[in-house]
């Protein structure tokens, strides 16, 4: 049986740590400074992600979690260390505004493509809820030692959602903001708006290399920031920036409003 988890190195000390035996294709990075290693997202709770990164750094760990939706949170509940930007933190603590049965439903839209790990079981399957170490805002820099890691709040997705960008590698770290496919802005907590603005946000960084998404394909051309966010300025011109136009196709991906 192939592990559930497949490992890809973008460099020596960025690592993926992708779920492709299920539909979503859930990506999570492990990022290794010289004091501390962060980890983004903890993906779908499917398979023990903590005993992946064990096996690549014994350093102490920083879960920066992109957004407080259930399938980047899975593996919160083996990690101490936990950041959420101030605008999620309360549905680290409180909750998700959906159900648990909603959430067995999503995880389980369409048959894994791929055994899950033996000791995975649907009817003990929860979403974790609980405190976090730290409460994010935008600007704040984390320090991993000789790696520095920008937190840009970046809405629309979900309220507190955040990208991590590193200045001097060129990386963009986009969670569901950014991504080849389906884009998601209709439900109700979230913003078309807010999300335009977002990424207009992250046209004007400087030096973006290569972007790193939370879902399907795993390493990006800088070029779809700019054909998004395009994108984002057609549907407006159109009058149909707002909950309910529908879905927008384009050549690399869609926007659900």
């Amino acid at each position: 049986m192939k592990k559930w988890f497949t490992i890809k190195r973008i460099d020596n000390t960025t690592i993926a740590i992708s779920e492709y035996g299920h539909w979503e294709k859930v990506h999570s990075y492990l990022i290794i400074g010289s004091n501390s290693a962060a980890l983004i997202d903890t993906g779908l709770g499917i398979g023990n992600i903590k005993e992946v990164v064990d096996e690549l750094t014994n350093l102490p760990i920083k879960v920066i979690t992109t957004h407080v939706h259930w399938d980047h949170i899975g593996g919160h509940k083996h990690f101490k260390d936990i950041y959420v930007h101030e605008e999620d933190s309360k549905w680290l603590e409180e909750g998700l505004p959906i159900s648990l049965e909603q959430v067995k439903r999503n995880l389980l839209q369409q048959p894994f493509s791929q055994k899950p790990p033996n000791d995975f079981n649907i009817d003990q399957y929860s979403v974790y809820k609980g405190e976090q170490t730290v409460k994010l805002k935008d600007k704040d820099v984390i320090d991993l030692g000789n790696r520095k890691l920008q937190i840009i709040h970046t809405p629309g997705h979900s309220p507190g959602h955040i990208c991590i960008y590193e200045k001097e590698t060129g990386y963009i770290f986009t969670g569901d903001l950014i991504y080849k496919g389906m884009l998601y802005a209709f439900f109700p907590s979230t913003d078309p708006i807010k999300y335009k603005e977002s990424i207009d946000k992250l046209r004007n960084l400087e030096n973006i290399q290569t972007v790193l998404p939370g879902h399907n394909e795993l390493i990006i051309s800088k070029d779809i920031v700019i054909q998004i966010g395009e994108a984002f300025e057609l549907i407006e011109r159109n009058g149909l920036l707002k909950h309910g136009t529908g879905v927008h196709k384009f050549i690399n991906f869609s926007i659900k409003l």
